[in-house]
């Protein structure tokens, strides 16, 4: 039996299984390869949004990256929330250990607050997010929030898109996708690295369960990576494949849904 490609998670826990590591994960073996996870903070989350937040200390971050890598290796990266500017420096530099060893691809999701509104990252964060993070990132992924919260940058509408990118491709990322999700009409993201340009499109689904569809993307970019993918080919891969997944997205709790993480397997089942 030959050994799927591995890919790290370094993110957050979500409680209530929609966002964060679960989601991650979840993506992860929906897309075939085997799923590892590095966590920095325990959230109380669900449906209606996210009650409490603790962040692990940095040693525990660094044990669990430890005991993954040292041992299994990693074939590929995602990022996700960090909580803190301690957390956002300590996995910069795990960051830049897993390219020298390894050369895997990292993609960076600027968490920065949940789909509800709730802060995610400390403000003080911000600094350390420009100058560590992003430069470690083949690919970074933020939302048109975390644009303007990175770079003050305020994208209002689909002209705007590649304003943002070249905004965020200051802070040293390899490529940058901006998801224009919050925009009016269809679903259009620009993923570029300042020479190319790709203009990814979907149809917008009426349905207002998408939580976790930023993790859900993020980790379906690395799934390709690892996979073998080039970075245009991982993305547009990654969007079919949350395109489905907010289709399928359903009604969980009182407040937003999941996105459906197993929805290409929802035929097959008795």
């Amino acid at each position: 039996m030959g050994i799927p490609p591995r890919v790290l998670t370094v993110a957050g826990s979500d409680s209530g299984g929609g966002a964060g590591i679960q989601a991650d994960l979840k993506t992860m073996l929906a897309l075939g390869v085997h799923g590892m996870s590095v966590l920095t903070a325990v959230t109380a989350q669900n449906s209606r949004g996210v009650q409490g937040a603790w962040e692990l200390p940095a040693e525990a971050v660094r044990a669990q990256f430890r005991s993954v890598v040292d041992d299994i290796g990693v074939q590929a990266v995602k990022t996700g929330m960090l909580a803190s500017a301690e957390l956002v420096e300590t996995v910069a530099g795990l960051l830049a250990e897993i390219g020298a060893r390894f050369g895997a691809p990292v993609v960076v999701d600027p968490v920065g607050v949940s789909k509800h509104g709730d802060a995610l990252l400390a403000a003080s964060a911000l600094d350390a997010v420009r100058t560590k993070l992003l430069p470690a990132a083949t690919v970074a992924t933020p939302n048109l929030d975390e644009v303007a919260w990175l770079t003050g940058v305020r994208v209002r509408a689909e002209s705007d898109l590649r304003r943002a990118a070249d905004a965020v491709l200051s802070y040293g990322p390899r490529w940058a996708l901006i998801k224009g999700g919050h925009l009016a009409g269809d679903a259009v993201d620009l993923l570029t690295d300042g020479t190319e340009e790709h203009w990814l499109r979907a149809v917008r689904h009426d349905n207002r369960h998408t939580h976790g569809t930023g993790c859900t993307l993020a980790s379906a970019i690395a799934a390709r990576l690892a996979r073998g993918r080039s970075v245009p080919e991982a993305v547009a891969d990654a969007k079919d494949y949350v395109t489905g997944a907010i289709a399928a997205g359903f009604p969980l709790g009182g407040g937003i849904g999941p996105v459906d993480h197993g929805w290409r397997f929802r035929d097959h089942q008795d």
